[in-house]
């Protein structure tokens, strides 16, 4: 094997903290909480609704309720998963549970990252 002379670096995580009681940003997040804070926002970012955003950012979530709901279980699994996995610090999605209760879905589930586990959630209701 060839050295080329180029070695990898890992970037770092640290991003602004948002205070979501306050409505505010302040602060800074690293580590583990940045990745809780990236995760909240990708699950409440609709995909290809803000322009601000590229195409891989975000879930596919606003037409899934009101589906057939063995497909709404498969399908949310997998966009939720799609979703995430776009953050290089995630490694992957483990033990998703979906519940379905009329017109709401909620999906819970273990993010699994590289500095550590934590559980999620991301509820959908229909809109009116």
């Amino acid at each position: 094997m060839v050295n080329s002379g180029i070695e990898e670096t890992q970037q770092p995580s640290r991003t602004y903290r948002i205070d979501l009681i306050n409505k505010r940003v302040r602060g800074m997040v690293d580590g583990l909480d940045a990745v809780k804070q990236a995760v909240y926002k990708i699950l409440r970012t609709e995909r290809f609704w803000y322009l601000i955003y590229d195409f891989n950012y975000g879930v596919e979530l606003d037409r899934l309720v009101g589906s057939n709901p063995l497909f709404i279980e498969s399908e949310l699994t997998r966009r939720i998963t799609e979703a995430l996995k776009q953050d290089d610090r995630i490694l992957r999605i483990e033990n998703m549970v979906v519940t379905i209760n009329g017109d709401s879905l909620l999906a819970e589930f273990t993010v699994v990252t590289k500095f550590g586990d934590f559980r999620a959630e991301r509820e959908v209701m229909r809109r009116v």
